[in-house]
């Protein structure tokens, strides 16, 4: 068993709701919680998990108490250029409504819905599914000025027919841990440590395996993703007409199970620092993983959507017309749009998967710098 205190920059009072909440799952569990379990509970937990209490969370800055900072935040040309693309297959798909899954601060709603209210698409409804009620209330305010066009849904109709946006939503899904020990595959799960006063991890055997055979002996350690493979069949089933596109950090499945990716990609996120102990400040910082795209793509077409492409975000915002607009803006705004296709930012770190329900096209995004032969 492997012990982490409770982190000492953190007050116990601060999350001691959420750590009796978790060991009290715990203690139903037999004492031992899977991973998945603990990160759900620890981002989704009602009222005190990450994304689901008042924390700022989306910023620029440290000083603004946020953690992290996505696309949208980065620069306005991301909504507006990914707007070229989403116009597009409404038109395809003879749709007119779109529907964003974790829109967090409401940017990237608000960039979509000007881009294409600029390029007159006929727009019903923009509906937002979010689990974090702080977030809800921010998104509200900022999106007042688009009326009853913008809405907000708890669950689910039983058809969906329109455009499904998900940006850096995949990415927050639980996973399990599976680790390699002395040639014997382990399920990694959490333990509270009495004497430690803290969370630690166990390991115990388990049948099972990443979805590709991990070449040598060495210990390994990886996720693996049903909780993000099973929202994607979800959409499969609810999705009668139109499509869906997937923005996240990720690699296909032979890179991300290559032998030497021993480590794992689990990631923490607090005060825009990364960290890799998901165990310390539980409640306080983002926990996410890397993407299996090849998973999510076969996920997608078992649950009978088609593939319309997958490439870097670099690629696909330049094929949606981003450097024409770049060439348009002040030098100031070119230079943070710079970030999202370049790669040694976010330009090739970020992948684009494009699925359709019905009959595939050559959509836009995906004109340039295809990657299906590395799904």
């Amino acid at each position: 068993m492997q012990t982490t205190p409770a982190s000492p920059s953190t007050p116990a009072s601060d999350n001691a709701a959420l750590q009796a909440i978790i060991r009290a799952e715990v203690t139903r569990n037999g004492g031992w919680l899977p991973f998945d379990r603990f990160m759900h509970l620890a981002l989704y937990a009602p009222g005190l998990g990450y994304y689901a209490h008042g924390s700022t969370k989306l910023g620029h800055l440290p000083a603004d108490g946020s953690d992290f900072v996505t696309a949208p935040e980065i620069s306005p040309l991301y909504g507006h250029t990914l707007a070229v693309q989403v116009a597009e297959a409404l038109a395809r798909t003879g749709t007119q409504e779109v529907w964003e899954f974790g829109a967090g601060s409401g940017a990237l709603a608000e960039q979509v819905l000007d881009a294409l209210q600029q390029q007159g698409v006929a727009l019903r409804r923009y509906t937002i599914v979010d689990v974090s009620g702080s977030l809800r209330a921010r998104q509200q305010e900022r999106l007042a000025r688009f009326g009853d066009v913008v809405q907000w849904a708890a669950q689910l109709p039983d058809a969906i027919e329109g455009v499904i946006l998900g940006n850096e939503v995949l990415d927050a899904m639980p996973v399990q841990l599976l680790v390699r020990k002395g040639g014997i595959w382990h399920e990694r799960g959490v333990v509270w440590d009495e004497a430690e006063q803290g969370w630690a991890w166990e390991d115990r055997p388990t049948d099972l395996r990443p979805p590709l055979d991990i070449v040598g002996e060495h210990d390994y350690l990886t996720e693996i993703h049903p909780q993000a493979e099973a929202f994607i069949g979800t959409i499969g089933r609810h999705l009668r007409r139109g499509a869906a596109f997937f923005i996240d950090y990720g690699f296909g499945e032979g890179e991300y199970y290559h032998p030497q990716r021993h480590m794992g990609t689990l990631m923490c996120h607090q005060l825009h620092q990364a960290d890799d102990n998901p165990l310390l400040a539980v409640g306080d910082k983002d926990i996410t993983a890397h993407v299996n795209f090849t998973g999510i793509a076969v996920a997608a077409q078992d649950a009978g959507l088609e593939i319309l492409g997958y490439t870097t975000q670099g690629w696909f915002l330049l094929n949606c017309g981003l450097a024409e607009r770049m060439a348009q803006s002040s030098l100031a705004e070119r230079a943070l749009a710079q970030k999202l296709v370049m790669e040694h930012e976010m330009g090739e770190f970020f992948k684009v998967l494009g699925v359709c329900k019905g009959k595939p096209w050559e959509a836009v995004g995906f004109a340039r710098g295809d990657r299906l032969r590395m799904l």
